[in-house]
């Protein structure tokens, strides 16, 4: 089963939390064993799992990526957003999760978060689940 996640961000850099739509794309499928891949089908955006129970982790990931990634460099891309090629290709495109028992198997602070590096933008996400 295939389904499309819209997507809207507000800012150039920004970590999303897409867990609980992704947890409700799992229980609506009826899945009780199987796999969730997550593919980003954008070249500026990406995908990860890290920690949510503290604000200041999403802060600090984005704040760091900007530093390592800088906006403005000598890049020859002239659409002025390679740093966004660049970041996205560091965090990378997909993910692929594990469901039992109809619930997708995440560490206990672990979050599922679209990564935008070049918004803000409209984007999808792509969920295929397999059973």
């Amino acid at each position: 089963m295939l389904k499309t996640l819209n997507i809207k961000s507000s800012s150039r850099t920004e970590l999303i939390n897409i867990t609980n739509d992704i947890i409700k794309i799992v229980k609506d499928c009826r899945v009780g064993s199987g796999i969730c891949l997550l593919h980003v089908p954008h070249t500026t955006a990406a995908i990860t799992i890290n920690e949510s129970a503290d604000p200041d982790v999403v802060i600090d990931i984005t704040v760091k990526m900007n530093e390592i990634v800088s906006r403005n460099s000598n890049y020859r891309h002239m659409e002025g957003n390679s740093d966004a090629h660049i970041k996205s290709s560091l965090f990378g495109p997909s993910l692929s999760l594990i469901i039992e028992d109809a619930k997708l198997l995440l560490g206990t602070w672990q979050n599922i978060y679209f990564c935008e590096f070049d918004g803000p933008r409209n984007r999808n996400l792509f969920i295929k689940i397999i059973s």
